[in-house]
């Protein structure tokens, strides 16, 4: 047997995943996981894990056919790089990470989870959490609730999970390049009903590119989440010490200029929607991190009918520390857009030498390019064939036919 299968090894679930990832950097990093043999212990086929599976480098994790759910114990990730350690300032760089689902794979959120948002949330007050009022515990959400977290990773790919009520965002990388992200799925309210009550569970985003990501392509990316289903936020932030609580983005950011800037990433074949009504994708960057050579092309907005999306495609915004200046986010190519959202694409900032073309409104009350505020500066913007079903719409080559502000 060329690779290793948590079955076989003794302990609770996630002692199990993880001795057997263990042994594996012994011979060739593989390690497979199929459903979850029953034993004396429990009658389960799926795997109940009470904290994160860790991935070293050299590592290829395939998901066999299996599910694997947090645990109402649980307050961590589903996955993440085994460089991210709670208090140590230090991330080492890794390579060659792999996490690929073969048949139905399935990454799932607790029943009852003990916090869920970013860290800016409150448990209890502005989003769900177990562990709302407790006193020993954190009453902030942190960087646990990612569902896959990738820090300073070279050389990797998630492929073919289908990711179900995460705690936050499914996925974040930082820092990380020259990755494939393909063929996921994503299924996530932002409104949900546990034990017979409404409650609200914020930050699910899908997928979300932090600062310092570049070379990365992402394509086939399917179902719903609760907030932005494909986010790249590359804000500005000072250098501070890695793995602190009170942050939701791992690293603390390296000094050496240009290396927060996010670049070369292309996004192509979305078919989803925002269930909490915010964006499909979301581009966002500021305090002098550049976000640049981005390709976006083939997104099919699937809201279904009642529910509406603030935009398709945002580009910048005013909140979050204010947009950024004009340059810094540039080379933005988009095309081939059908949106039932009130903006097509939606420019809350700044942005340089891009191409906008191929746009269709599906619906004629709502609006194609959009400057949100007057404030937004262009330059070298092209625009070409934004077009609104029903109406005999025109292909329209310049910005002062098409904005409207």
């Amino acid at each position: 047997m060329n690779y290793t299968d948590p079955n076989d090894y003794s302990g609770s679930d996630i002692e199990r995943i993880n001795a057997a990832i263990g042994d594996a950097q012994k011979s060739n990093g593989i390690v497979r996981i199929f459903k979850r043999r029953p034993d004396e212990g429990s009658g389960r086929d799926y795997w109940l894990i009470d904290s994160a599976i860790l991935l070293p480098a050299g590592t290829t994790l395939y998901l066999m056919n299996c599910r694997i759910k947090l645990s109402d114990h649980a307050r961590d990730n589903w996955i993440r790089s085994a460089n991210c350690i709670a208090g140590n300032p230090e991330v080492k760089e890794l390579s060659g990470i792999h996490i690929i689902g073969e048949g139905s794979a399935v990454l799932e959120g607790a029943d009852h989870p003990r916090a869920t948002g970013d860290s800016g949330k409150t448990l209890g007050v502005q989003t769900y959490g177990t562990d709302a009022g407790k006193e020993d515990q954190r009453q902030k959400s942190d960087w646990r609730n990612i569902g896959i977290l990738l820090v300073k990773v070279s050389d990797f790919s998630i492929c073919n999970v289908f990711m179900v009520n995460s705690h936050a965002w499914a996925v974040s990388l930082e820092y990380c390049q020259r990755g494939l992200v393909r063929d996921l799925r994503f299924s996530s309210e932002e409104k949900v009903t546990i034990d017979g009550n409404p409650v609200k569970i914020l930050n699910r985003d899908g997928l979300d590119l932090r600062r310092g990501c570049r070379d990365i392509t992402i394509e086939n990316i399917t179902g719903n989440t609760g907030d932005d289903l494909i986010a790249l936020t590359a804000l500005g932030s000072k250098v501070r010490e890695s793995g602190i609580m009170e942050a939701f983005e791992f690293y603390g950011g390296s000094p050496e200029p240009g290396s927060a800037d996010t670049y070369n990433i292309s996004i192509r074949n979305v078919r989803g929607y925002c269930a909490g009504g915010h964006h499909i994708v979301r581009l966002l960057n500021n305090g002098g991190v550049r976000l640049h050579h981005i390709q976006i092309s083939n997104i099919m907005d699937t809201s279904p009918a009642g529910l509406q999306a603030k935009a398709a495609v945002k580009i910048g915004d005013q909140m979050y520390g204010g947009s950024s200046p004009l340059g810094d986010t540039s080379d933005i190519q988009i095309t081939t857009v059908h949106s039932k959202a009130k903006n097509a694409i939606l420019l809350g900032g700044s942005l340089k030498d891009s191409m906008i073309s191929d746009i269709l409104v599906c619906d004629s009350s709502n609006e194609g390019v959009v400057l949100q505020t007057g404030t937004v500066q262009t330059a070298g913007l092209f625009l070409s064939n934004i077009q609104t079903a029903g109406k005999n719409g025109t292909a329209v080559d310049t910005v002062s036919d098409t904005f409207k502000n």
